[in-house]
């Protein structure tokens, strides 16, 4: 029987809202993410835009990324992902100005295995490990941070 899961965690990120939200985009991502490398499908030049397509991985790994709603006002993107080997999730990346100078960022995930390898899978999201992965994105950002406010993120 599938398994589904859903975690959630949220993190500060001393970035002002409308740069902190682009940090988690997939262009944004590149810069703090050391293994993150999308190839874009949709459009082509990679452009965060609601309906983009994009992969990353290979084999087993190889997934499937849509965003499904990515809106700039209420700093919200919604991706759904699909490791056709493994599961399928939606993501959310809700993000909320603290002050000028700080943003909470809410990261969600809604996993549901395909068979027993997703399930496998499903356990590094369970309590306490998505939390700290979660926690070492923070960690990433915070050590790219001049970077990543210099940065021009599409």
């Amino acid at each position: 029987m599938p398994r589904r899961l859903h975690a959630s965690h949220r993190i500060m990120v001393d970035a002002a809202l409308d740069q902190a939200f682009m940090f988690f985009t997939p262009a944004g991502e590149e810069l703090w993410v050391d293994s993150w490398k999308p190839a874009y499908v949709y459009p082509r030049d990679g452009r965060t835009e609601s309906g983009m397509v994009f992969t990353t991985g290979q084999g087993d790994e190889l997934t499937i990324w849509t965003l499904v709603d990515f809106d700039r006002k209420a700093h919200r993107s919604r991706y759904l992902r699909c490791t056709p080997a493994s599961r399928t999730s939606l993501v959310e990346v809700r993000c909320v100005a603290l002050d000028e100078a700080r943003t909470e960022v809410w990261v969600s995930y809604e996993l549901t295995a395909l068979n027993a390898a997703g399930e496998q899978v499903l356990e590094d999201f369970e309590g306490e490990r998505f939390a700290a992965m979660i926690d070492d994105w923070a960690r990433k950002i915070a050590a790219c941070r001049e970077v990543l406010l210099a940065a021009s993120i599409r």
